[in-house]
């Protein structure tokens, strides 16, 4: 069996750029279900050698497989499958063995039995073994050891790759179900067993140097997190800084990886505004303050390419994910790639020993999903493999840009517009969607299926970064502190009229959208600018932020009680100090002022905005409001884990903001 039968895939997957769209006028857009369609093949990973691919494949029953593909000859192997789960997370432990971890894909939150195990076999199918158990689940496992507890998962860090030995991170609990700390073990795939490694301390983040041995514990208590090292020729520990979780300040950083001499590097703010990547001097303990890499306007979010004992290059991420090489031979290479792809993003992906001359290829765009390929360096042959989803097509997609506005107070917005591919692009109805978070990064330039659903359906779409979203500096990050509900709301307002002024909304047709702490600014968005916003589309939002302290009797929710006390103070506001700021921004509170049309959608087994935010909510709204939707997915949780619920909710958005905003809506109708 060849890999391109198995996989349906041509070199169209690739190259769909360079063949010219048939122009249409109003094409019928794409079916609602293929934007919210799981991936179909993921997860593309080369062995330490070069020498084979592993990746995830859908078989017959819908479950993603474990496949291992010969590079030499391009045939293929399942090596691993399951008739009740997917195969999950996957690693090398070497050129011959892997290990995985399961997920269930067809199941919600509120229908999992299991956990994720873990389990090792050889790529060719030989030598299975269940390292933890799953739970309830039946055990697999012939050893004499006995499977691992159901906390134990993978690091996500390469490790040595040289051995049957790996390293696996155990979670430990406290009473109450909070995390206490995680230990980590030294695990032998082929035996089964594993021995702990000494911690100094309640470790909450384990980071292993060049050799795959832990170099580096970070430990919490309370709000203060310590940073300590392991000294390769005495075998203690060090302290190397300790500082404010929350409130980091320059003297704080953070350690990324250990490039190959040994050498540590991290993330740090130093005196600028940005967090950038530098050395870091062990020897003397302390940053190195020339930054490797500085990016202006943009954190430093990103990792190290490391290839046959040599630092090779930096990827990181600015407005789209960027690879900087610092060796000649893959820049060129880089930039070979980029000359045949050059609509696409192109991640280059090398093995850690590369013995053969074979690179993964990534590629994406904002109008493109993820498509991998393999290039063989030695002949410049560039051979498609898969697509994740392969039913998306780039020239049915809108663009998407980056723009800039200035908020009332002349703090500059980034954001992110969408403008539908067919049409005028002017005077068109708009979704404003709120990222949740919200102290997160909202998105980058790429393919996101909630964006180009409502793009295909004619909806220009707006995604501000506005104040509090990270990854734009500490002045962006601060500036949002204890604004909820005000400037951060004015933010997404202007981000609105910068758009009516632009010509591209119509005033009189635009929509607020969002989940989590995007259904918050949702319904404060209909408080705060009724004249403004149309309607509003809340699902899993917080509701009122004394909630999210006080809690309720009937649900458990996952905010930690160090995040409540240490955190949420300083950036969301003290339940005393701020009670009047908090009862004048809480969406609950102002109920009886929001008379737009409202779709309003919870998880049932939410743990991070429990059910009763959006019920206390509901029975408030509806007594003044009788254009109010409401929608429970019994099962689900922070969001929709399950395509079924995915396409449910988004037609359901769909119908209503055809009625709102949309084709029959009034505005619509006057035109």
């Amino acid at each position: 069996m060849t890999l391109l039968s198995l996989l349906r895939t041509t070199i169209a997957a690739l190259c769909v750029f360079a063949l010219p769209a048939v122009a249409q006028e109003g094409p019928k857009p794409p079916p609602l279900a293929d934007f919210f369609a799981n991936p179909e093949f993921s997860g593309a990973l080369l062995s330490p050698d070069a020498r084979h691919l592993a990746v995830r494949v859908l078989g017959p029953n819908q479950r993603e497989r474990l496949a291992v593909v010969t590079l030499a000859d391009n045939s293929i192997k399942i090596v691993a499958q399951f008739d009740d789960v997917d195969v999950g997370e996957i690693e090398w432990v070497n050129p011959q063995r892997l290990v995985y971890a399961t997920r269930d894909r067809q199941s919600a939150p509120g229908e999992l039995r299991y956990a994720p195990g873990l389990y090792a076999v050889n790529r060719d199918g030989s030598d299975f073994r269940q390292l933890a158990e799953r739970g309830f689940a039946p055990n697999l496992s012939t050893s004499v050891y006995k499977p691992l507890p159901w906390h134990t998962y993978l690091t996500g860090q390469r490790g040595a790759q040289n051995s049957s030995v790996i390293h696996v991170r155990s979670t430990v609990y406290t009473a109450t179900g909070e995390v206490d700390y995680i230990a980590l073990l030294r695990l032998d795939t082929l035996t089964g067993r594993s021995t702990p490694v000494t911690p100094p301390g309640k470790v909450r983040r384990w980071l292993l140097d060049q050799d795959g041995e832990p170099r580096i514990a970070v430990s919490r208590e309370r709000n203060v997190e310590t940073i300590q090292y392991l000294e390769p020729a005495s075998g203690a520990w060090r302290q190397l800084a300790q500082f404010n979780t929350n409130l980091k300040g320059n003297d704080a950083f953070t350690a990324l990886a250990f490039g190959p001499d040994g050498t540590l590097f991290v993330s740090a703010r130093l005196k600028g505004d940005t967090l950038n990547l530098h050395a870091y001097d062990l020897a003397a303990n302390r940053i190195d303050p020339e930054p490797v890499v500085a990016l202006p306007g943009y954190d430093f979010s990103g990792s190290l390419l490391v290839g046959k004992g040599k630092l090779l290059g930096v990827r990181y991420l600015a407005d789209k994910t960027t690879t900087r090489w610092f060796d000649p031979a893959m820049a060129a290479t880089q930039a070979g790639i980029d000359s045949a792809l050059p609509h696409t993003v192109n991640i280059i992906s090398v093995a850690k020993d590369a013995a053969a001359p074979y690179l993964v290829v990534s590629s994406y765009a904002d109008v493109q999903p993820t498509s991998y390929a393999i290039l063989n360096s030695a002949t410049g042959q560039l051979t498609p493999v898969g697509a994740a989803m392969p039913r998306i097509k780039p020239d049915q997609m809108s663009k998407q840009q980056l723009v800039h506005y200035q908020a009332r107070d002349g703090l500059t917005i980034p954001a992110w517009l969408t403008v539908p591919k067919h049409g005028s692009g002017k005077k068109l109805p708009m979704v404003v969607l709120v990222h949740g978070g919200p102290y997160v990064r909202g998105s980058s330039w790429q393919w996101d299926g909630e964006v180009q659903f409502l793009a295909s359906r004619g909806y220009a779409v707006l995604e501000p970064e506005f104040r509090g979203s990270t990854g734009f500096g500490s002045k962006h990050f601060r500036a949002g502190w204890k604004q909820w509900g005000l400037k951060m709301q004015d933010d997404i307002a202007d981000g609105a009229r910068w758009a009516i002024a632009q010509g591209v909304a119509d005033g009189q047709r635009i929509c607020i959208a969002g989940g989590s702490y995007g259904g918050y600014a949702t319904l404060m968005g209909l408080v705060n600018d009724p004249e403004l916003y149309r309607c509003g589309i809340n699902y899993v939002g917080v509701t009122d932020i004394g909630l999210m302290y006080t809690g309720h009797w009937s649900f458990a929710s996952d905010l930690s009680d160090d995040w409540k006390q240490y955190a949420m103070p300083e950036l969301i506001g003290d339940p005393v100090k701020d009670a009047a700021q908090f009862k004048a921004t809480s969406p609950i509170a102002q109920a009886a002022r929001i008379k737009q049309p409202l779709l309003l959608a919870y998880g049932a087994q939410d743990r991070r905005v429990p059910l009763y935010h959006g019920k206390q909510f509901y029975a408030a709204v509806k007594e003044h409001n009788r254009d109010v939707e409401w929608m429970v997915y019994e099962e689900e949780g922070h969001g929709w884990s399950l395509p079924k619920n995915r396409v449910d909710f988004w037609s359901r958005a769909e119908r209503f903001l055809d009625r709102h905003i949309g084709k029959d809506s009034p505005a619509a109708k006057k035109e």
